[in-house]
């Protein structure tokens, strides 16, 4: 796995160890914190030892730092200079009465293409004109600098920015971070690329990759579609760059080099899920062996937020001055934002980028890969007829319900009821933590469950749309690891209409070995996912009653180098030295390079061909009888 949001950097269980940083060993905690403030951009590991971008030595940044690294990291108040004083850049509409002519001069250039009748235009030289424009009303864009209504977000932690790291030219911000995730996701896996795709067929690879609302920064489709009414000019990236499913084609087209599969599903906020179900189907077919899955999300602009204000849905700066009864609102309040099934009063607007690589269990062993978990399945549903796009339905009480019996047939029913825990979709909007709640405590019931540990890590890193189911599994994965469960640290009290008989709620980290999690997801629209993930223990026990001891033991011996080169690659990055993957323009090839046959293609670079052949579903004609 591989990634980044708000908490840090997904590999090496990073952002994880942030959120339950108090819990940690005073080691793992003083590795967390000079790996951020590496991150941030704060301090540098070399020979001579740690030190600032200056080159002055810096002593102990887990002590002198802490403070900088915790303030900056998680939700917090927006940091992005749009939102901060003067306001954000906006326009007014305004009919101005002109008591006498307007006269003004410009560049013969910036006229509009098309005059209005009452203007009289007067030449002054080869550059310059004069307009004049009669007294009467005259329609204008007044510039203004509007006060943000919502300032909480969880940005990335301050200081990191993916597109310095390699050589991004106008990327919109999601797709730099997409290059950042997968290329984590790489490093940490411990393989060569290179040296892995040479022991398969090119075609048993795949990327579905993509984001719940596609590139609507300035560099992407935001900037597109606001050019003309901005007097800017559109340029020619903002177009292609702006597609949802363009995570997946930057990395086949600048990171992997694939040919394989490719493509992207979009179910808003369980868009991750969505693509995760893509890649265990195409493996349990035998379409392909290993696929790489995720999202990259960056929302957190100007009109997003205010689309997502408009509709009620974020916790803006008067509803949580009007939660807590305040007058103004501290940084500390900010970073209190997101409360999960407390008293609350809407989500805020988080960035991320996750990925993960999945492999089918025989190459896993073949290869030595560090297995982290399983996933044996993704349920979707719709939600059916429904009262508003927007409003919770019925289909996830089918997910989640498919997902616990499923566990139930894996891990049997006391694995089920005591060796399991649920991931929160957790929002933080008042209709989620009632509808949602309803259905964790209704499935508990359903299954015997009375006491069925929740986390709801939106707490922390706020909600990235389409990467949250992302941010979930990633967070299980290192549960899993140390033992840990966080903690949902705004939940001063369960909030009264919360649906919570059954469930397990906790402000502080909580020890916990688990067997699975499930990785709950409910978006927009009706898009309801549940994804199980097996514990490596559990994991480690299926593949030994399906391949034998001698297997498990020949990959435990092989998995030793990869996990070597994995922790060489993690020291590196927690010493803030990070070189992406990105290769512009670097081994293309073209038709004629490529060796054709009737049932296979040879492609140079790739020791094994593309076979031409697949399974036909309706037989041969009979030749003699169509004739």
């Amino acid at each position: 796995m591989g990634g980044i949001n708000p908490a840090g950097r997904t590999s090496g269980h990073q952002a994880f160890r942030r959120t339950v940083l108090d819990a940690l060993p005073a080691d793992q905690q003083r590795q967390t914190l000079e790996g951020l403030a590496a991150l941030m951009q704060l301090v540098e590991h070399s020979e001579k030892g740690w030190h600032d971008r200056t080159g002055q030595p810096v002593d102990s940044p887990a002590q002198s730092l802490r403070e900088q690294v915790l303030n900056h990291t998680l939700v917090r108040r927006n940091e992005d200079p749009k939102f901060l004083d003067p306001g954000l850049p906006a326009n007014r509409q305004a009919s101005l009465q002109l008591a006498e002519p307007l006269r003004f001069t410009l560049r013969r250039r910036q006229l509009p293409d098309s005059l209005p009748d009452t203007w009289q235009v007067r030449e002054l030289d080869a550059r310059e004109v004069e307009v004049t424009v009669p007294a009467g009303v005259f329609e204008a864009l007044l510039p203004d600098a509007q006060i943000p209504k919502v300032r909480a977000a969880a940005q990335l932690p301050s200081g990191f920015d993916p597109a310095s790291l390699y050589r991004s030219v106008h990327h919109p911000r999601g797709l730099s971070m997409a290059v950042f995730g997968a290329s984590d996701c790489l490093g940490a896996s411990g393989f060569s690329w290179e040296t892995l795709r040479q022991t398969l067929n090119p075609d048993h690879i795949a990327v579905y990759a993509g984001n719940s609302i596609g590139q609507l920064d300035d560099s992407g489709w935001g900037g597109l579609m606001k050019s003309l009414v901005s007097g800017q000019r559109a340029t020619s990236k903002q177009m292609p760059l702006g597609y949802g499913q363009m995570p997946a084609d930057f990395l086949n087209a600048y990171v992997l080099g694939s040919v394989g599969g490719t493509g992207a599903v979009l179910g808003a906020c369980a868009s991750f899920l969505y693509n995760l179900r893509l890649g265990i189907e195409d493996i349990r077919a035998g379409r392909r062996r290993v696929v790489m899955v995720g999202t990259a999300d960056a929302p957190i602009t100007p009109e997003i937020i205010e689309g997502f204000r408009a509709m009620g849905a974020l916790a803006d700066d008067a509803s949580l001055k009007a939660l807590d009864a305040l007058e103004l609102l501290t940084d500390a309040d900010y970073q209190r934002a997101s409360r999960p099934f407390a008293r609350n009063c809407g989500f805020t607007m988080a960035e991320a980028s996750q990925f993960v690589l999945l492999m089918d269990d025989a190459l896993a062993l073949e290869t030595g890969a560090d297995i982290l978990g399983a996933v044996p399945e993704v349920f979707v549903n719709a939600d059916g007829f429904k009262r508003s796009i927007s409003a919770p339905g019925i289909g996830n009480y089918l997910t989640l319900g498919k997902a616990a019996a499923l566990t139930r047939d894996i891990l049997g029913e006391k694995g089920l009821r005591e060796r399991t825990f649920l991931h929160a979709h957790g929002t933080s909007t008042p209709k989620n933590r009632t509808t949602e709640s309803h259905v964790l405590d209704e499935i508990a019931r359903a299954n015997g469950i009375s006491n069925w540990p929740v986390a709801a890590i939106k707490s922390f890193i706020g909600h990235s749309q389409g990467s949250a189911a992302g941010d979930q599994m990633a967070s299980a994965l290192g549960s899993f690891a140390h033992g840990l469960l966080p903690g949902i640290p705004t939940l001063d009290a369960v909030a009264d209409d919360v649906y919570a008989d059954r469930l397990r709620f906790s402000q502080t980290t909580m020890a916990f070995k688990a067997d699975a999690s499930f990785i709950n997801a409910k978006g927009f629209g009706g898009n309801n996912a549940t994804g199980v993930v097996l514990s490596p223990d559990v994991t480690e026990q299926l593949l030994l009653q399906r391949h034998g001891a001698a297997a498990i033991s020949a990959w435990k011996a092989r998995r030793e180098t990869v996990r070597a080169e994995a922790v060489a690659y993690l020291a590196q990055a927690d010493a803030g030295h990070y070189a992406p993957r990105y290769q512009f323009g670097e081994e293309v090839l073209e038709g004629p390079e490529l060796d054709i046959h009737a049932d296979r293609i040879h492609i140079p670079g790739y020791a094994q061909p593309v076979s031409l052949l697949s399974d036909n579903p309706f037989g041969r004609i009979d030749e003699e009888s169509s004739q």
